[in-house]
């Protein structure tokens, strides 16, 4: 990965502004459209159109065709139902918003996989079984840095925030712990993060990054560019 390439910190005004529409929008809509496919969007989960970052991740993951696929922070489950949908055998979609994960199964049932999709709550993987392993871990994580002390005030916050990136540090630390032999650790990310902060606590938990596929998206506020991230061995 590019140290260079990398911005620090998010503007915060443009992420609370973000959190503060998906919170208080008057009739917001119950379906959305992306990936040509119509998904289910429960109040109190965090819209995958906000932002290209869902589609971009969705489209730019390498799929483990008929093995298994782990996503920590699945959201309305867009990525978790597409994996299954491209051929995964087995996905375990996480969230810590209890919405969310019923949200998951929503399309999961929607979308005719819910056989194959089991989605679970759970803060980062304290609800797997300490032997479970996958061919592929993935998280989309909130990329805006905040102090430690910031609020987080509603069920939301954690798919925009991660005060002192604590959750991407825990994730860091214990990803490779639910690995399948040959399986990969991947994170989806952009260039408003902190990129030499992620790069710290890789080091930190003897890991290095490094950059997969860099994809730019025009968003309301600015041109994105999205990252996804390998978490390697050092």
């Amino acid at each position: 990965m590019e140290r260079t390439t990398m911005a620090t910190k998010e503007p915060l005004r443009l992420a609370e502004e973000t959190l503060e529409r998906a919170i208080n929008t008057e009739g917001f809509p119950d379906t959305f459209t992306l990936l040509g496919r119509e998904w289910t969007l429960r109040r109190g989960v965090f819209p995958g159109t906000v932002t290209a970052a869902t589609e971009v991740m969705a489209s730019a993951l390498p799929y483990p065709v008929g093995g298994s696929f782990l996503e920590v922070g699945s959201g309305s489950g867009v990525i978790s139902v597409t994996a299954a949908l491209r051929g995964v055998a087995s996905v375990t979609a996480l969230d810590i918003n209890t919405e969310a994960v019923a949200n998951t199964e929503d399309n999961a049932r929607l979308h005719g996989v819910e056989s194959r999709v089991r989605s679970l709550h759970s803060d980062l993987f304290a609800a797997l079984a300490p032997r479970e392993r996958f061919d592929l871990v993935f998280w989309n994580v909130p990329w805006t840095w905040v102090p430690n002390d910031f609020s987080m005030s509603s069920r939301l916050h954690s798919a925009v925030f991660d005060p002192g990136y604590r959750a991407q540090a825990r994730f860091i630390a214990e990803a490779h712990d639910h690995l399948a032999p040959g399986g990969r650790v991947l994170i989806g990310t952009a260039d408003l993060a902190d990129g030499a902060l992620l790069e710290r606590l890789a080091g930190d938990a003897g890991r290095r990054l490094r950059l997969l596929r860099r994809i730019r998206r025009i968003e309301v506020h600015r041109v994105m560019e999205y990252w996804l991230l390998e978490l390697l061995e050092a």
